[in-house]
């Protein structure tokens, strides 16, 4: 078990701030809301848990805080720049410059090797990592020329891992990145992404709906039909391998 190293909310900068963010999809009678003013502030350098039910809007808020989707309502930030303001252009440079995502499924390309699909993302941002640093960073040194069919589940997810940190982004945005994993290779993916938000301070969001993995967190966010229901700082925080699933 460890301490929680939280930054003092006082003196550290909100890496996301929302303001009666909603977002309705469709109109009229078949009209869903998926969220239903979100006002949310999140400290810099942080791992932060997102729980809640199928369909609460944490997914919603994860696409519209990296600039994959936009708010019908509301406003939010990153950082000092108003993400809801943004141009499609702008957006796009954003998502390239300070976003790395990670989903359920890999989405790697399988006619490429580990080290050239992350060559992919090195390509076109600023200041990149190499392939091997990033690769080496999740455990992977040892893959680097191994196509996705000669990997495993797990080692597929740490390739994403590595392809979203490659470009150095100030948070990285995680949808169910071990829904489709068992307990071990699971953990150990768990444990790549708390590595980076530890050595870096890369701002982590995590989606999940294994309440046992909030444990890892310095704050938990909790959603409930298209809202924040609660949020809570933890004082302890464990080891990814720690966690009981």
């Amino acid at each position: 078990m460890q301490q929680s190293i939280v930054p003092d909310p006082c003196t550290v900068r909100p890496v996301f701030r929302t303001a009666g963010v909603g977002k309705t999809y469709g109109s009229g009678p078949t009209a869903v809301r998926a969220l239903d003013g979100v006002d949310l502030e999140l400290p810099e350098g942080e791992f932060v848990v997102l729980l809640g039910p199928s369909g609460s809007g944490k997914s919603t808020l994860l696409n519209i805080l990296g600039g994959l989707d936009r708010a019908s309502a509301g406003r939010a930030w990153f950082r000092d720049a108003e993400l809801t303001a943004m141009s499609e252009r702008q957006l796009t440079r954003y998502r390239r410059n300070h976003v790395g995502f990670v989903f359920q499924f890999y989405n790697l390309v399988p006619s490429l090797t580990a080290r050239e699909n992350v060559d992919l993302v090195t390509d076109v941002a600023p200041d990149p990592m190499t392939a091997e640093e990033a690769l080496t960073l999740v455990g992977l040194e040892k893959r680097l020329d191994h196509f996705p069919s000669q990997m495993s589940g797990g080692e597929q997810q740490r390739v994403a891992i590595a392809r979203a940190i490659a470009k150095r982004p100030g948070v990285l945005l995680c949808d169910e990145p071990t829904g489709a994993l068992d307990s071990r290779t699971g953990t150990a993916v768990l444990a790549a992404l708390q590595d980076v938000n530890a050595r870096f301070g890369t701002t982590t969001l995590v989606i999940t709906h294994n309440a046992g993995i909030r444990r890892m967190a310095h704050r938990i966010v909790r959603f409930h039909d298209g809202r924040v229901a609660e949020t809570e700082v933890s004082a302890e925080r464990v080891r990814a391998e720690e966690i009981t699933w």
